[in-house]
C-alpha cells in the first residue's frame, strides 16, 4: 500500500478510515465523453456532434462516435469500479438518448441503457449518482436558442420529469447541472467549447437561464421524491491576486464572483454577487417578475469540483472583465499536462470558502483529478505524478474536514481515460488507460492505488 503523507515532518500517513465511515467515495464520468454509440438506440443528436465536425474545433479533429464503448461495455467496467473500491458511481444522462429532439417522444431505448445501467451499479453494491446535465444538449434545442432562450427552462423542467419518473425508484443521489458556467463561458461566451457561440452578450441570458432551470429541476425532484439527496456541481478555483496592489485585489473578486460565486448566492437566495463585478447588475435586463424567488432552492448538497488555483492581475487591455489571469508556468509551479497549476492547498482553500455560507449544509468534491502524459510500458501505466496528485489534494479535503468544513465525500476524476472535450483523446485524466483504438482497458499506479486505500480502511469493511 502506498501511504499518504499528511505534511512535510507530519510522520503520518492518510488513511480513508482518517475521513470516517460515512464518507463517501466514488468516481465521476459523463455521458458523451465515454459512452460512444452516438448514431444507436435512438439517440439524437447532440450539440458536441455538431461542433466535432466542425474543422480545428476538436484536438487532432477527434470525434466521440466510439469514445471508450462504454454504451457496449459498462457492464464490465462497472465491474471494474467496483473492484477498485469505489461504493459510488457518478454517471451522467444523455438529454438526447432520452429525448431525441430534446422534448416530445420519449426515446424508450434510451430509458432502457439507463436502467440497465442503474440496476447493474446496485447489483455490484456501486450506488449510483445520476448527473442530469453534463454540456451535451440535443441539437435541436439548440436550434431554437439553447440556453439563451428562456424557453430552455421549460425544456430542462420536462426532461428532469421523465428522468426522475423513470430512476427515481432506484436512484436517490442526483446532481442537477455539471459546471453552468463552462457551459456559459466556454461554449456561449469564447466558444471554445459547443455549442462554439462567441461574444459577451450571450453571457447574461445564459447564465440567467441555467440559474434557473437549476433551481427549476431541483424542485422538480424534490415533488417528485421527497427524501431524494439533490445537489448541484459547480466548478470552482481559489482566486489570488497577483499582488496587494488595489487594483489586483479588484480584479480577483471580479474573477472570484465569476468562477466560484455565480451560480451558488442566486440559489442560497443572495442574488448574483454584482457588489463584487458591477457589470452583472446588467442581468436584471433578463430578468421577470418572481425570479429571485425562483433561483433560489434548497440544496442538500453543494458539489465542489477543484483542479487548480487561479492568479489575476488588473489589465486594461481585458474590457468588461479588466483582468487576466497570470500563468502558473509564468510564476514557476508546476502544472499538470494540461497546463493547470498543481496547487493542493488551494483545495483547502476553496472548500474553507464555501464553508463560509450559512445555507449549505453539506460539501461533495464531485470532481478532482490530473491528465499527465501516461505510457504502458510492459503492460502497466506508471502514473506516479498522478498518484501523488491524489495523495496531497486528499490530504487537503481532510484538513478542511477536521477544522469543520462539511465535507461529505469525493469522487475521483476520472474513471475511464475518455474523449475530454476539446482536448479529444490527448488529455487523459482516468484511472484506468483506455486504448481507443482496442479499448483495452489497463488499471493505472494510481487506481491500483485507490483500490488500496479503500479496500484497506474501516470503510471498505463497513
Amino acid at each position: 500500500m502506498h501511504p499518504t503523507s499528511l505534511g512535510p515532518g507530519s510522520g503520518q500517513t492518510l488513511t480513508a478510515s482518517d475521513f470516517g465511515t460515512d464518507f463517501i467515495w466514488g468516481t465521476a464520468t459523463a455521458a458523451y465523453q465515454i459512452e460512444g454509440a452516438v448514431d444507436q438506440g435512438g439517440r439524437g443528436p447532440c450539440i458536441w456532434d455538431e461542433f466535432a465536425e466542425k474543422k480545428g474545433r476538436i484536438k487532432n479533429n477527434d470525434k466521440a462516435g466510439v469514445a471508450c464503448d462504454f454504451y457496449s461495455r459498462f457492464e464490465t467496467d462497472l465491474e471494474i469500479a467496483a473492484k477498485l473500491g469505489f461504493k459510488n458511481f457518478r454517471f451522467s444522462v444523455s438529454w438526447s438518448r432520452i429525448l431525441p429532439e430534446g422534448v416530445g417522444e420519449i426515446n424508450r431505448t434510451g430509458i432502457d441503457f439507463y436502467n440497465r445501467l442503474i440496476d447493474k451499479c446496485l447489483a455490484l453494491d456501486l450506488v449510483p449518482w445520476l448527473t442530469l446535465y453534463h454540456w451535451d444538449l440535443p441539437l435541436s434545442l439548440e436550434k431554437r436558442g439553447g440556453w439563451k432562450n428562456r424557453e430552455v427552462v421549460g425544456w430542462f423542467a420536462a426532461y428532469t420529469s421523465i428522468c426522475a419518473g423513470a430512476f427515481g425508484d432506484r436512484v436517490n443521489n442526483w446532481i442537477v447541472m455539471n459546471e453552468p458556467m463552462a457551459t456559459a463561458g466556454l461554449g456561449y461566451t469564447t466558444g471554445l467549447h459547443a455549442p462554439g457561440k462567441k461574444g459577451l452578450w450571450n453571457f447574461l441570458p445564459v447564465v440567467h437561464h441555467l440559474a434557473l432551470s437549476q433551481a427549476e429541476a431541483g424542485r422538480v425532484i424534490r415533488s417528485q421524491f421527497p427524501e431524494a439527496y439533490i445537489g448541484t456541481a459547480l466548478s470552482c478555483s481559489y482566486v489570488e491576486p497577483a499582488t496587494e496592489r488595489v487594483k489586483d485585489i479588484r480584479a480577483a473578486r471580479r474573477a472570484d464572483a465569476l468562477m466560484n460565486r455565480l451560480f451558488i448566492e442566486p440559489a442560497l437566495g443572495m442574488g448574483y454577487p454584482s457588489d463584487a463585478f458591477p457589470y452583472l447588475a446588467k442581468i436584471r435586463k433578463y430578468m421577470r417578475s418572481g425570479d429571485d424567488e425562483k433561483l433560489k432552492f434548497d440544496f442538500d448538497f453543494i458539489g465542489l469540483q477543484n483542479y487548480f488555483n487561479v492568479v489575476v492581475r488588473h489589465s486594461y487591455r481585458v474590457p468588461v472583465l479588466w483582468l487576466k489571469e497570470e500563468p502558473a508556468v509564468k510564476r514557476n509551479k508546476p502544472v499538470t499536462a494540461m497546463g493547470w497549476e498543481i496547487a493542493p492547498e488551494g483545495m483547502y482553500r476553496i472548500l474553507d470558502q464555501f464553508s463560509q455560507y450559512t445555507g449549505i449544509r453539506d460539501i461533495i468534491v464531485t470532481e478532482n483529478g490530473a491528465a499527465f502524459q501516461d505510457v504502458v510500458e510492459q503492460g502497466e501505466v506508471r502514473d506516479t505524478a498522478r498518484l501523488n496528485f491524489f495523495r496531497e489534494y486528499l490530504a487537503q479535503v481532510l484538513k478542511a474536514k477536521q477544522e469543520g468544513a462539511s465535507v461529505k465525500g469525493y469522487f475521483a476524476w476520472t474513471f475511464l481515460d475518455n474523449f475530454e472535450w476539446a482536448e479529444g483523446y490527448s488529455a487523459r485524466f482516468g484511472l484506468v488507460y483506455v486504448d481507443f483504438e482496442t479499448q483495452e482497458r489497463i488499471v493505472k499506479d494510481s487506481g491500483k492505488w485507490f483500490s488500496d486505500f479503500l479496500q484497506k480502511s474501516d470503510y471498505f469493511l463497513k
